[in-house]
């Protein structure tokens, strides 16, 4: 049976995953006696895992050509493009009163653990926000798949900068060298989906004591795990695990900033510890400075009204800057219940600079995280560290080893022209946002949630909340296209249009 699934392509496996997992809000809308729910399901879960089923018989008698790494890599890009069609039709089915567009961009938006929203969390059912958090976890453990299974041979997705072969380029060296494609992906899967499935029900049994209903508790359980801050109740705030949960929750985040909280195997070198890992300690650093600079600034802003004698009002000010700040950078989007309390302790009313600036860093490589990742920005740190001391002394020669060499060189120079490859993406669809919504800081702050994941930027970082629904279908389209594009990479996305894939 495992030769035989491993035989089949990694879209058709997606097709199958996401059949099944259209059953299991079924079950919980059967169980909340929705029965209209539950056969707008179970009736599309059924047909789609028949379809899958009629394909994989279909090419049974086939002989398999020669796979490539660029084929799995072609499959990643549909499975955010083409599937969501499929994933759209038991939401609008159950939910009926949107337009199938709406289902597709809500679908695309949890499938790239996004979670940038269309519907307010009354208009829906509580099985379609299981659905919505259910995609989202799905989508970042293809991600924890991909990266290690899809991405480190390609070397993309982060690991351009300390692989040893050139971006887009099959480097079979390592752990996986002489593996077939499709048997290294359910190898990783084997390895990583015990890891990321326990640490999920984990965290849902934890915050289940902290006092949260169980649909808020899985919800925000996933959302954490897959950093797309998909809430039924609109975010932490409405939960009712209160600071417990966000501490818990924060711990979770933390997943996110590096590889190597969660696995032995970085792929791209010697094996490390959490706290001598670059990511991990640049995450930390960035994590707690910014909120204790918004700290220094609010403790100013208090002592000028003779305020600083509130020590609650000053410890939930740095609780709400360290939180946000940390679930920004995981791209995970979630805005602590103290985050008010921290704007207004000192009368801070615009942080969504703060927030666009942090949601651009990203987290860690192979991780579900967004943006332009830890590892580039600590390449770049290198690199300028070197040439501020060549400053000083011009003839000095760097006493590190022949690692951080290649990081400090070759890896911050593809690091650089990522970052001015992200820097005229974001220039790109803010002029086409903002021809659409005529409005440059919204077309702004809709492109930085797009392209770095973190959809609820669109409420935060604005001075007046985005609302969604109301774009037109080119804005959403758009804003798809952002999601997707942020979600893979500009650098994958020119390894697979480059490739020699189209010529055969």
């Amino acid at each position: 049976m495992r030769a035989r699934i491993a035989e089949q392509p990694l879209f058709l496996l997606m097709m199958g995953i996401s059949a099944l997992a259209m059953y299991l809000p079924a079950l919980h809308a059967l169980y909340l006696d929705n029965e209209r729910e539950a056969r707008a399901f179970f009736y599309p879960g059924t047909l789609l895992l028949l379809l899958t089923v009629l394909i994989a018989i279909a090419r049974a008698g086939r002989q398999s050509k020669q796979r490539s790494e660029m084929w799995n890599l072609a499959a990643l890009f549909a499975g955010f493009t083409v599937l969501p069609l499929m994933l759209a039709v038991p939401f609008y089915e159950a939910l009926r009163t949107t337009t199938f567009l709406n289902a597709y961009y809500e679908m695309v938006s949890s499938l790239t653990t996004t979670g940038a929203t269309l519907f307010a969390p009354e208009r829906l059912s509580p099985s379609l926000h299981f659905w919505r958090a259910l995609v989202g976890w799905l989508g970042g453990l293809l991600m924890w798949v991909a990266a290690a299974a899809v991405m480190a041979p390609l070397s993309l997705g982060g690991f351009e900068v300390t692989a040893s072969g050139e971006p887009g380029q099959t480097d079979t060296g390592g752990a996986w060298g002489e593996v077939d494609p499709q048997t290294r992906i359910l190898r990783v899967a084997s390895h990583l989906t015990p890891v990321y499935a326990g640490l999920t029900l984990a965290l849902w049994v934890m915050l289940l004591m902290g006092g949260d209903v169980p649909l808020v508790a899985i919800s925000h359980a996933m959302s954490v795990m897959a950093t797309s801050g998909i809430s039924p109740v609109g975010g932490v705030e409405g939960a009712s695990s209160g600071l417990g949960g966000e501490m818990v929750m924060a711990l979770f985040m933390l997943f996110a900033l590096s590889r190597v909280t969660f696995s032995g195997d970085t792929l791209v070198g010697a094996k490390v510890s959490v706290l001598k890992d670059s990511e991990f300690r640049l995450g930390l650093v960035l994590a707690l400075s910014i909120p204790l600079v918004l700290f220094l600034r609010h403790w100013s802003g208090a002592y000028e009204f003779d305020e600083i004698d509130n020590l609650t009002s000053a410890l939930s000010a740095l609780w709400g800057g360290v939180f946000t700040v940390l679930s920004m950078l995981t791209t995970t989007g979630f805005a602590s219940s103290d985050w008010a309390a921290a704007q207004n302790w000192s009368g801070l009313q615009t942080p969504g600079l703060i927030l666009l600036g942090v949601a651009m860093i990203g987290g860690g490589v192979a991780t579900t995280a967004g943006g332009v990742k830890l590892l580039r920005v600590w390449a770049l740190y290198l690199q300028g560290l070197r040439e501020m001391e060549r400053l000083v002394h011009p003839s000095s020669v760097g006493r590190s080893g022949a690692g951080s060499r290649r990081l400090r060189r070759q890896g911050a120079y593809i690091a650089w022209i990522f970052f001015m490859l992200f820097a005229i993406t974001v220039t790109l669809f803010t002029l086409i946002m903002a021809w659409i919504v005529e409005d440059v800081q919204q077309a702004l702050v809709l492109t930085i949630a797009a392209l770095s994941t973190t959809g609820p930027l669109v409420t935060l970082a604005s001075e007046t909340p985005i609302t969604l629904v109301d774009l037109s279908m080119a804005g959403k389209l758009v804003m798809c296209a952002g999601m997707v594009l942020g979600r893979l990479e500009t650098l994958a996305f020119i390894a697979l249009l480059t490739s020699d894939l189209w010529r055969r």
